[in-house]
């Protein structure tokens, strides 16, 4: 499957780890369509790992397990699919998942040809317990060919955890998404650290192969399986908007049963998910700026039709001045233009004057903007 735009959707390890069964997959699919969420863009729903029995049946086939989900996985298909949602799944490149369930290594064309016969729409592969002698190039490739000749249009969303050199291969490997960090958890340190680590990777994503800087933890407020401390809410609006701002997925990992009115402003800001969903995809640019620090970040993005995309994000937890020179993203004096800008969060508007452009931000907050080009 080839995706023109960063996929979207739900999945279940943030909150609920192993404890996943068929009700509350169901009432999650009802909660999503009823909230509208596939209209934003999320339109897959995803079960992670833990599903399956702990070994294959006679015919080495992988069997959902009958007490978590008594009907089966094609019942769970047709519920997820009658709500106007695509169903997603989760194996393993090694003989194990991550949890101990029952891996993909060797099983790769038959667990293909079972999740098509399932309708799964989407499959999440992991990296846990592989082969120590195989590289994870030619794993996933497999797996990736396996799904491409299953007979229905799977998405593949690889799950390396950027290890070897995840980057250098991943698009050979007929990949949609990719990981390229270890597990997120809802800690505000755990967004630094991943934020982090993508600045040399934003040339490695695109129309096509996203790279999946993991699932989203807003919401969560140090609930669930990977619930921590927890974050605030201007925490976790910063964190969707990095997230949102990179071209990563955006899966939301939290209780969507439970959200409250801060948790859906934030995940279905229509204007920070077009960014996001923009048609040409391409990648950011870290700016230097003007008495930048380390916590304080500064990106641009050019978007389909000449609007500009500008982000700051101040990691720390004092307030800081965000300072920009237009020169920075190719609007000098000489060019007799200037930028029209709409802050997204708060609806301000403001025109750059000398530019220059000087945004004040709270601790923990970010301004997103999105800008067009006009005349001084």
């Amino acid at each position: 499957m080839v995706k023109l735009t960063p996929p979207m959707g739900w999945n279940s390890w943030n909150t609920f780890g192993e404890k996943i069964n068929e009700q509350l997959i169901f009432e999650t699919a009802d909660i999503m369509a009823e909230k509208g969420l596939p209209e934003k863009g999320y339109e897959y729903l995803v079960i992670d790992d833990c599903w399956s029995l702990r070994e294959r049946d006679q015919n080495e086939r992988l069997v959902a397990d009958p007490e978590k989900f008594p009907n089966g996985m094609k019942a769970v298909a047709d519920y997820v699919h009658s709500k106007g949602l695509k169903f997603g799944m989760y194996s393993c490149a090694g003989n194990l998942t991550c949890a101990g369930y029952p891996g993909s290594f060797e099983h790769e064309f038959l667990d293909a040809q079972t999740f098509a016969e399932w309708g799964v729409d989407f499959l999440k592969y992991d990296y846990c317990y592989h082969s120590p002698i195989i590289p994870g190039r030619y794993l996933y490739r497999r797996m990736g060919l396996a799904l491409e000749n299953c007979g229905r249009d799977i998405l593949f969303s690889a799950c390396s955890w950027g290890a070897d050199e995840t980057h250098e291969w991943i698009k050979s490997t007929g990949a949609a998404m990719w990981r390229s960090t270890g597990d997120i958890f809802d800690t505000w340190e755990s967004v630094k650290d991943l934020v982090r680590q993508q600045e040399k990777l934003h040339p490695y994503n695109g129309v096509g192969c996203f790279n999946d800087m993991d699932m989203l933890i807003v919401g969560m407020y140090g609930k669930g399986n990977v619930g921590l401390k927890g974050c605030s809410d201007i925490q976790y609006r910063t964190h969707f908007s990095i997230w949102a701002f990179m071209g990563s997925p955006l899966m939301i990992g939290c209780d969507v049963r439970d959200m409250n009115q801060a948790t859906m402003d934030i995940l279905c800001n229509e204007e920070i998910i077009r960014i996001n969903q923009d048609p040409v995809c391409r990648q950011p640019v870290k700016l230097v700026g003007t008495w930048a620090g380390e916590d304080l970040l500064l990106y641009s993005r050019q978007l389909a039709g000449g609007d500009i995309a500008i982000g700051m994000f101040n990691m720390s937890g004092e307030k800081a001045v965000a300072r920009l020179n237009l020169d920075e993203v190719g609007l000098p004096f000489s060019t007799g233009k200037t930028l029209s800008c709409r802050e997204i969060w708060t609806g301000d508007t403001f025109r750059v004057k000398n530019a220059t452009m000087i945004r004040e931000l709270e601790p923990y907050d970010c301004a997103v903007i999105r800008a067009k080009v006009v005349d001084l």
